[in-house]
């Protein structure tokens, strides 16, 4: 009788421990999404829609918050996303889509590796173009070449800074970067107060999010496009690539561009475990297929066009097993950026 009760005690006991064990990790959690950019961009905007719909797909339905880390054209965040943020799964980052690039340019502030990072996918596909107020002198891309063009940059190593470098590289426009705005939108706003002529970088997005008005009431010109291909939308805008010349530089010019078709990339810190990462792709991937997702990205006027973690991390293979002579003329046409 008293050996019964023994192991009945011990099996009362060991129940609450054996349900704690099956407890899902992200139960009563809160995921921070660490964002490289202030609070009034895309990035942003993104970053909550993400917040409100990705805890559905994740067992043990976490919170989320999200973190704005803007500094340096999105090394900050990046950094402290690779050496300093918990490495359990309960920090994500979105950043700058440059950012996973800058390893490969020399920049002296980058504290990580680029390959290390789990990455979960990214959020959508775009163009790179400069743009110019309506009320700015630059109106063709003959204007660039010409006129000074003063335009609006988060800071080196962002497209806002780097797309300008390359212009004035190869084809000699006359663009001044006037640094040190917090990020995107506080460039329109400059542009609205005729302090700047424009911006560089993938932006077409944030315009309709953000100022659809001036889409409808024609406040901006597209001078030139940093893309493949030209625009249904700006029919009459010429692409870089329409002015190149040789084949190294197309190529070099590829590698530069690899990061528009992978625009706002969202990674996990090194060091998270296999398992995990696997349930945040998941996650991500069942988020970007939501039907309720998909409606409150569309009535933000934002767009997703996503791409898997496990292709991200092979396109960045690929591009940092590329040729040294490729790697290096792009960061000399980059101005050494």
């Amino acid at each position: 009788m008293r050996l019964r009760s023994i192991i009945g005690a011990f099996l009362i006991a060991a129940c609450p421990a054996a349900a704690s064990a099956q407890e899902p990790f992200y139960r009563s959690k809160t995921i921070r999404i660490v964002i490289s950019t202030g609070v009034a961009g895309g990035y942003a905007e993104y970053a909550r829609v993400i917040a409100e719909h990705m805890g559905r797909h994740i067992e043990g339905n976490p919170h989320f918050i999200v973190q704005s880390m803007p500094g340096a054209g999105g090394l900050l965040a990046a950094n402290y996303l690779y050496a300093q943020a918990p490495q359990d799964g309960t920090t994500i980052g979105i950043v700058h889509s440059s950012v996973p690039l800058t390893p490969l340019w020399g920049n002296k502030g980058v504290r990580f590796d680029t390959l290390k990072f789990n990455w979960l996918g990214s959020l959508d596909r775009v163009d790179g173009m400069c743009i110019a107020w309506h009320a700015s002198p630059i109106k063709t891309w003959d204007d660039m070449l010409t006129k000074e063009y003063t335009v609006g940059s988060s800071g080196a190593g962002s497209q806002m800074d780097t797309y300008p470098a390359i212009l004035n590289k190869l084809f000699g426009t006359k663009i001044k970067v006037i640094a040190g705005y917090k990020d995107g939108v506080s460039v329109y706003i400059a542009m609205e107060r005729g302090e700047l002529d424009g911006r560089c970088g993938g932006q077409l997005t944030v315009i309709r999010s953000t100022r659809p008005h001036w889409i409808t009431e024609r406040k901006f010109r597209v001078p030139i496009l940093i893309a493949h291909n030209r625009s249904a939308e700006f029919p009459d805008t010429p692409t870089i690539l329409e002015f190149v010349k040789d084949e190294p530089t197309r190529q070099q010019l590829d590698l530069v561009m690899l990061t528009q078709s992978l625009d706002r990339p969202v990674m996990l810190p090194p060091g998270v475990s296999a398992e995990r990462v696997k349930q945040m792709r998941d996650a991500f991937d069942a988020t970007m297929a939501d039907p309720a997702f998909r409606a409150d990205i569309e009535r933000r006027s934002l767009h997703v066009d996503p791409v898997r973690g496990e292709e991200m991390a092979k396109a960045f293979e690929r591009a940092f097993a590329l040729p040294p002579e490729i790697i290096a003329g792009a960061r000399e046409m980059m101005g050494g950026r």
